[in-house]
């Protein structure tokens, strides 16, 4: 292992229930109730890529720059309101990698002002080389392309680098870019099928034990 990238939602913030939560006012405000069941098919992916899904399945009005404007306004605010913490590992986890000399990034689909509030919140944006946020790649996961630019930027070979994910979407992203992949079940995040992941962990705090 030459580096370490981390997913952020249900990764470093258990923040899926927020997203299930406001995208599921967002669309009852436009009509559409919808069950967090089909929600969680979209975990992992970037928002321009589930909103320009939904958009076309219910053929809802507004744009999907309007749409996501409103949600990461309305996300930005919870982040910042609320007194929620650091997923329970992440803190030391970020610490043993350091320590080790293992440099680290985040590559996740959230916009990058989201990206920026999590940082900001926990104060953890010094341990990470890059980030790179859903909106600065073509294809969002499952595709591959959000891993192989963090590994570009960290200038490490895919085969070299270890990701940690909670998403079905995002463990295939990191397979399909040739990386090691932990998945990491998170019960928050919904049913997300980990099988094509190396390893699965039910806690951070397994995965501190593997770097040691």
């Amino acid at each position: 292992m030459k580096a370490f990238i981390f997913d952020m939602d249900g990764v470093i913030i258990d923040s899926q229930p927020i997203h299930f939560e406001v995208d599921t006012m967002i669309l009852k405000d436009m009509g559409v109730d919808i069950d967090q069941k089909e929600l969680e098919k979209y975990a992992g992916r970037a928002n321009e890529d589930i909103w320009s899904t939904l958009k076309e399945k219910y053929n809802l009005k507004p744009t999907v720059p309007e749409i996501i404007d409103r949600l990461v306004s309305k996300k930005v605010q919870i982040f910042r309101e609320s007194d929620i913490g650091p997923i329970d590992g992440i803190i030391d986890l970020l610490k043993a990698l350091h320590e080790a000399k293992i440099p680290m990034a985040v590559a996740s689909s959230s916009p990058i002002e989201l990206i920026e509030t999590v940082m900001e919140k926990f104060n953890i944006r010094h341990y990470f080389s890059y980030i790179i946020s859903g909106d600065e790649v073509h294809k969002s996961k499952p595709d591959p392309d959000i891993y192989l630019t963090a590994a570009q930027k960290i200038h490490v070979e895919p085969k070299d680098c270890v990701v940690l994910e909670d998403s079905k979407n995002g463990v295939l992203a990191a397979k399909a870019a040739g990386m090691k992949c932990i998945g990491f079940h998170n019960p928050n995040s919904g049913d997300q099928d980990l099988s094509n992941a190396d390893v699965i962990v039910e806690s951070i705090r397994e995965v501190i034990q593997m770097i040691k």
